[in-house]
């Protein structure tokens, strides 16, 4: 193999989504060429209709018309909803399986022949190992489907959350929809093809030798690695970008602010015939439980499928370069229990933000580990960080839990050279990294 003499990063900004295009070019004059995700859940509002098609062409004239390789690193729509293709086998994942990927890479969940209730690549679970059962991806996604059409009905219960929540359950349920065109593209050009790769934590790629570089795989872990996997915790003081300042205006306890009724927030008469008040607000509280109920299980599923993201670190030739889908803290967990692995998270060159810069999704472990931070912008070798995202699409900042987290952004831009696909506005739709690593 040639040498490595540098890697060329190209974010697009797709929105609400994830799509990097990485090209090494090596001493002999030649290049190759890895896409990690393609996916969009909004795309930018003066973005063209034809944003993701424009992405796929510009890849394609990118690359000569020749991918060495696909990494869809789980499948939430935000991350492989490019590439799809209409009923007549057209659109933007077209273009990208004419590229002819050497190899598709996604996480073991993925394998077509996976039994649902598996815990490990080929491993079906036995009477002890029930417990720890796998999540069912086929089975999320239908719970997310019926929860999104609830979500799509004027029904009280749903009236009952509030704009922003019904907005949060419809999004988070949209995104874990199965989005089948797309998944099927991935299986033929990978699986049906001979080329697919499913890996987890540990695991060997063949992606390392069709690059002539090293890589590791720190995740996902399978069930048998670490059941934790099969949970998400939604608060982590120690871990979670969560704390910020007290909310201002906050009403003194000793003010003459107006008495709260007895029974707030109670169901009109109209809607409940002539129940008594106190009625009406018990009616009221049961109708808003079953849509915190509805939210709370979307974001359990939201979760699960964010923890079965590839963790992949580059290492090329001086730099190493860490893209972890939308890993959260289950998914890192394990990483973090590897003294060889943490050895080399520290040598992080290039990090791509998890999860589009969410509150959890950049545990402050994995952050302390980062060698090359600096809060001085001239530093030789400083970390650079590339997040692809788009405000007021995901979370709330008034529970703290907005996307992208600002406690987080302002750690960002602090201690990295930090870049965020917000910053493109109009022409080119892309943001290129180039590191020398000779």
């Amino acid at each position: 193999m040639p040498d490595p003499m540098s890697v060329h990063v190209r974010t697009y900004q797709v929105g609400f989504g994830d799509c990097f295009l990485l090209t090494i070019a090596y001493d002999d004059g030649s290049e190759k060429h890895v896409l990690i995700d393609f996916g969009s859940m909004a795309r930018p509002p003066d973005a063209p209709s034809t944003r993701m098609m424009d992405i796929a062409q510009n890849i394609r004239d990118r690359c000569g018309g020749k991918l060495t390789a696909v990494v869809a690193t789980h499948r939430h729509q935000d991350h492989i909803s490019g590439f799809k293709t209409d009923s007549r086998g057209r659109g933007p994942g077209a273009v990208i399986a004419a590229l002819d990927p050497d190899l598709v890479v996604q996480p073991w969940t993925e394998h077509p022949d996976l039994p649902v209730d598996a815990v490990a690549p080929g491993i079906a679970p036995g009477r002890r190992a029930m417990a720890l059962q796998a999540v069912s991806l086929a089975a999320m996604q239908a719970v997310s489907a019926n929860y999104v059409t609830e979500a799509s009905r004027n029904n009280a219960y749903l009236r009952s959350l509030g704009k922003n929540l019904r907005k949060e359950l419809a999004f988070i349920g949209q995104d874990n929809i199965a989005n089948l065109p797309a998944v099927n593209n991935l299986i033929a050009m990978g699986h049906e093809k001979g080329r697919g790769e499913y890996l987890h934590a540990g695991s060997t790629t063949q992606l390392a030798g069709l690059l002539g570089v090293e890589i590791d795989v720190l995740g996902p872990p399978t069930v048998q690695q670490s059941a934790a996997i099969r949970n998400q915790r939604p608060r982590d003081n120690s871990e979670f970008w969560q704390l910020a300042a007290a909310a201002p205006g906050a009403i003194d306890p000793g003010s003459s602010a107006k008495a709260k009724p007895l029974f707030p927030d109670h169901v009109q008469a109209r809607e409940n015939g002539n129940f008594p008040i106190e009625a009406r607000w018990l009616i009221y509280r049961t109708r808003a439980m079953r849509g915190n109920q509805m939210l709370q299980i979307v974001r359990m599923l939201d979760g699960a499928m964010n923890n079965t993201s590839l963790i992949l670190l580059f290492r090329i030739g001086s730099k190493s370069l860490l893209f972890p889908g939308d890993a959260q803290i289950e998914n890192w967990e394990y990483a973090f229990t590897q003294a060889e692995w943490m050895n080399r998270l520290s040598e992080v060159d290039l990090y791509k933000v998890g999860h589009h810069g969410s509150l959890n999704a950049t545990p402050k472990t994995l952050w302390a580990q980062f060698a090359k931070k600096s809060e001085d912008p001239t530093a030789a070798g400083r970390l650079d960080t590339l997040m692809s995202t788009l405000e007021e699409i995901h979370g709330h900042a008034e529970a703290d839990t907005e996307v992208p987290r600002m406690t987080l952004v302002t750690e960002l831009k602090k201690q990295s050279n930090f870049f965020t696909t917000q910053s493109l506005d109009g022409q080119p739709f892309w943001y290129d990294s180039v590191l020398d690593v000779r």
